[in-house]
């Protein structure tokens, strides 16, 4: 009797487990509809960043008069805050301190100025006649063969291009007339910019603490003094960085410039340092200026050994004078850096192609800081991982 009852709940349980695994299964449109909204979710607030972000760009254009002038001036503070805190430490006046690095700065800049113009004004007019000479060589080597171009043709090709000058020179009188305007806006920024360093040498220091009290939070616990703070230091940084690679590149191509007696050697040069700013697309310039200096004003042959000497010191620089001064933090992948300066370049000109890393360097030290605290708020120890794997590989 008692194993027939055992039997009967035996069965009873049985026929219950059916109904109860099905009840615990969801059914395929349920989970489909479930991702549905989940994804719909994600759309929306990717939308809401993205329009955010669109707004955020139209309000930047429209104050860009006034941000051009302190992006520049945070860019020149980084290169010339480490002789004020030099000066400061040894008990010289934060004004004075100031002062005296930037005429020192002045005075530098100034001097390369004096020493590349009258090279300038005494070579140009025989390098324009060597262009000349240039233009007729290849306009003699395009009649020969194998393209044998006729005068009918280059004459008509040449009418052609002077029709369409004389056809825009309205336009090309009101650009001349808006010259004027544009040389105005850049003294005014000039001087801004000048102003501006002056104040951010003097009164940076200060700045964090009061961004902390005004925030109400304690000194070591503002993200947003934090996130500056990192921005600063890589900026500085990546400036540094950039210069001494720049000087290194300008130093070694002038010196071969100088020996194969290039004219606007001097210009090339100061175009050289000034190119390494730019990552990728300055060296290219430079290099492609150089040569083509050096192919209308002496031969081939001395352009190749121009183009030869330009590869070779791009790859000292690539490959060991980067990666060896360049810290793990600031280190882009190339492909984030061309289209970076590609977009700077299109939206703001020479100006963004030139601010174009430096803001994204900053962009990544603001996403590096938000991924760190939110490993964090999720229990994870990424940093000191990556720390204690950082050390291990450089004990090995």
């Amino acid at each position: 009797m008692k194993e027939s009852n055992e039997e009967v709940e035996a069965a009873e349980v049985a026929d219950d487990a059916p109904e109860v695994e099905a009840a615990s299964h969801t059914s395929r449109g349920r989970v489909f509809l479930a991702g549905l909204r989940s994804t719909s979710v994600v759309c929306l607030q990717l939308i809401l960043v993205m329009a955010f972000l669109y707004v955020l760009l139209i309000v930047l254009a429209k104050f860009w008069v006034i941000l051009l002038p302190v992006v520049l001036a945070i860019v020149v503070a980084t290169v010339l805050w480490p002789p004020v805190r030099w000066l400061r430490a040894h008990r010289v006046p934060p004004a004075a301190a100031v002062l005296l690095v930037i005429l020192l700065a002045l005075g530098v800049v100034g001097g390369v100025i004096g020493l590349i113009v009258p090279s300038i004004v005494d070579q140009a007019p025989a390098l324009a006649n060597q262009a000349i000479d240039g233009v007729q060589k290849i306009q003699d080597w395009a009649q020969g063969p194998p393209l044998n171009v006729g005068d009918e043709q280059i004459s008509s090709f040449v009418d052609e291009i002077t029709a369409k000058l004389q056809a825009s020179a309205s336009v090309i009188a009101s650009g001349v007339f808006s010259g004027v305007g544009v040389a105005t806006s850049v003294l005014v920024t000039l001087f801004t910019t000048a102003v501006l360093v002056f104040f951010f040498l003097k009164d940076g220091p200060r700045f964090v603490p009061w961004l902390n009290r005004t925030m109400g939070t304690a000194p070591d616990r503002s993200h947003l003094g934090e996130v500056l703070l990192r921005m600063w230091n890589t900026l500085g940084g990546f400036i540094r960085t950039q210069a001494i690679v720049s000087f290194v590149d300008a130093a070694l191509i002038g010196a071969g410039l100088l020996i194969l007696n290039v004219p606007l050697a001097g210009v090339l040069i100061v175009i050289t340092f000034l190119g390494g700013f730019i990552p990728i697309v300055g060296a290219f310039v430079a290099g492609a200026l150089a040569v083509l200096i050096a192919l209308v004003s002496a031969s081939v042959t001395k352009a190749l050994i121009v183009l030869g000497i330009i590869l070779v010191v791009q790859q000292l620089e690539g490959n060991v004078l980067q990666p060896w001064l360049q810290a793990k933090s600031m280190d882009l992948h190339a492909v984030i850096v061309l289209l970076s300066v590609t977009l700077g370049g299109t939206l703001f000109g020479i100006t963004g192609a030139f601010l174009a890393v430096p803001a994204v360097s900053c962009l990544a030290v603001a996403l590096r800081y938000i991924l760190e605290q939110i490993g964090k708020a999720a229990g994870e120890e990424v940093a000191e991982e990556d720390a204690a794997a950082a050390k291990a590989a450089s004990d090995g």
